[in-house]
């Protein structure tokens, strides 16, 4: 079975990223097992090595990484249908 990840690049100044925290909370109870969701705050450095990985100019970013490469990303608010189908077809 292929490993997806889910990356949600936030920051608590960031509007548009606390609208977007119910969804990414329910994406965790939908999608529970079947992929790994990781909340990656912009302004802390403890995460500097996954900010090195992957070029985030703005927030919220969410990237889709199955088994390692990137298969999609989105910038700024999406609707919850939007990340499902994405989501979805990278677990499919």
């Amino acid at each position: 079975m292929a490993k997806v990840v889910f990356y949600d690049f936030w920051a608590a100044w960031c509007g548009p990223c606390k609208v977007m925290n119910p969804i990414i909370e329910q994406l965790e109870k939908d999608y529970g097992s079947k992929l790994e969701i990781r909340k990656i705050e912009m302004d802390d450095p403890k995460n500097q090595s996954v900010l090195e990985k992957f070029p985030i100019t703005a927030v919220p970013t969410y990237i889709i990484e199955k088994d390692g490469q990137i298969v999609n990303q989105f910038i700024g608010a999406q609707h919850q249908k939007v990340l499902t189908d994405a989501l979805d077809r990278a677990l499919s």
